[in-house]
């Protein structure tokens, strides 16, 4: 049986424009279905066979709740759900939040002559209107939600509002008038060669007997009781995660600020040993002038590491509004490495690039392809010793430009490599070597580079020497597509 309705029927225009109207209620949704459950409760437990009119969300939660009664009560019952018509295919409309979403399951087939689906079309009023509606002679009660059109400012059209959370005006009724009205204007929105919905000596009770009456509102509160338990648990999950997650924000800062503080101390310990040996009476030339270059040293080191904290703190607050730029990597690279030849030739270091001109430009946030570049090349020639081969090497790689950096110098042991991306951390050959630096270097190299899409890579064997891959996303790989993989 197919039955099909007018698009200018309105379930909550009919409930409205009886004499005296119930007052509607700005409620949660999750309190609509609290309502429904116990509506279903009740009609379960008094084994009320009812006709009922339906048009709920489509999500399992409240299609279970006609599916757990029809399987109750069974034959008796009769179920008419209201579904949106989409290109000629039943839809389920709006649910309880506004949104559109695919046809629903139904309690049962809607071949079953115990299930009759409800043809609405697409710009029917009962869009932005969800209820259940039960008739029987014993029993008869409505819940309907209403969710009205939203203005938009400065516009005359307006829009139904989508958001999930905003109480929804809900009417709960039991009054026969009230009903009556309903179900004789559903009628007339029934096409003419529709079947009756109801036997035509129905009338609905007054009022339902006093018992219901207590029954339904003791479920009421006891189904509202779970919801709200639920609710309470959700939030208080929810809570739980936040504070763990805020533990443990406060435990990487602790540990943040305690390396800080151990780096700092590092070089003035080193100063202040320094100091006290300048004091010796007995002390030599060859031994001032050692102990006044270790002063030195330690303050270029101190120097070194505030600078460093500082670019990088700088680099963090300001990396996420920063805007990509397209660069090429021929107009930067020579540049780096001549401004890095007379080093190396100092000590006695061969520095090479190669980078093809026809590459194409890469997405990099402002100055940042420069800054990557000056620190892997410093840090390069750092590690390389005298008469050692530096090689900056490009070429493209899919939507990607591969830069590397091969150098013949100290090497990293394996268990060091997943650590030099740490901040503060240095790699030293043996206890009594250090080659200086903050340990902020690759840190900042690799924030850069999780900005820009980009990524860093390190193969190295200790005492043969490293090879740092940079990949840097090409043009043709847009920015949205690079945000998209940063997520």
């Amino acid at each position: 049986m197919n039955v099909s309705l007018a698009k200018d029927l309105s379930v909550y225009q009919l409930v409205m424009g009886v004499q005296v109207p119930p007052k509607p209620l700005s409620l949660s949704p999750a309190t609509l279905l609290s309502l429904v459950r116990a509506q279903i409760d009740l009609l379960i437990e008094q084994q009320i066979a009812a006709t009922l009119w339906v048009k709920l969300p489509p999500e399992k939660i409240w299609q279970s709740e006609l599916a757990r009664y029809q399987s109750s009560v069974g034959a008796s019952s009769l179920i008419y759900t209201c579904q949106i018509e989409e290109n000629g295919k039943g839809r389920a409309g709006e649910d309880e939040g506004g949104g559109e979403e695919n046809t629903p399951s139904s309690p049962s087939s809607s071949s079953s002559p115990h299930h009759v689906t409800v043809h609405l079309p697409p710009d029917s009023q009962l869009r932005r209107e969800n209820f259940l509606m039960v008739l029987s002679p014993q029993f008869c009660s409505l819940i309907l939600a209403h969710r009205p059109l939203k203005k938009r400012k400065n516009q005359i059209s307006t829009k139904v509002n989508t958001n999930k959370n905003q109480p929804l005006l809900i009417i709960t009724t039991v009054e026969g008038r009230v009903i009556q009205q309903v179900l004789d204007g559903i009628q007339k929105a029934i096409a003419p060669e529709s079947s009756p919905i109801v036997p035509a000596d129905f009338i609905c009770p007054t009022v339902p007997q006093g018992a219901l009456m207590t029954q339904l509102f003791a479920k009421q509160l006891l189904r509202q009781d779970e919801i709200n338990r639920q609710i309470i648990t959700a939030r208080t999950t929810k809570l739980q995660q936040l504070n763990q997650e805020l533990h443990d924000k406060e435990q990487l800062q602790d540990e943040y600020l305690k390396n800080l503080c151990q780096e700092l101390r590092t070089p003035l310990t080193h100063m202040k040993t320094a100091l006290s040996l300048l004091n010796s009476p007995n002390l030599k030339p060859p031994q001032r002038q050692r102990y006044l270059q270790m002063l030195n040293t330690q303050c270029d080191q101190q120097n070194s590491l505030i600078t460093g904290l500082l670019e990088l703190l700088q680099l963090e607050r300001n990396l996420e509004g920063t805007a990509l730029e397209s660069v090429r990597l021929s107009d930067i690279v020579p540049g780096v490495v001549s401004t890095y030849q007379p080093l190396a030739q100092e000590k006695g270091i061969m520095l090479a690039y190669t980078v093809p001109t026809e590459l194409p430009s890469i997405w990099c946030v402002s100055g940042g392809l420069k800054q990557i570049v000056i620190s892997l090349l410093h840090n390069s020639i750092k590690f390389t010793p005298n008469g050692g081969e530096v090689w900056v090497r490009a070429r493209l790689q899919g939507d990607y430009v591969q830069l590397e950096f091969r150098d013949p110098g100290i090497g990293i042991a394996e268990s060091e490599i997943p650590k030099i991306f740490d901040r503060f951390y240095r790699v030293r050959a043996a206890a009594t070597e250090d080659y200086g630096g903050a340990g902020l270097g690759l840190t900042i190299v690799q924030q850069l580079l999780l900005h820009c899409g980009g990524s860093i890579s390190v193969k190295s064997k200790l005492y043969e020497g490293s090879t740092f891959t940079v990949q840097l996303a090409t043009v043709n790989n847009t920015p949205r597509a690079i945000a998209i993989q940063k997520e």
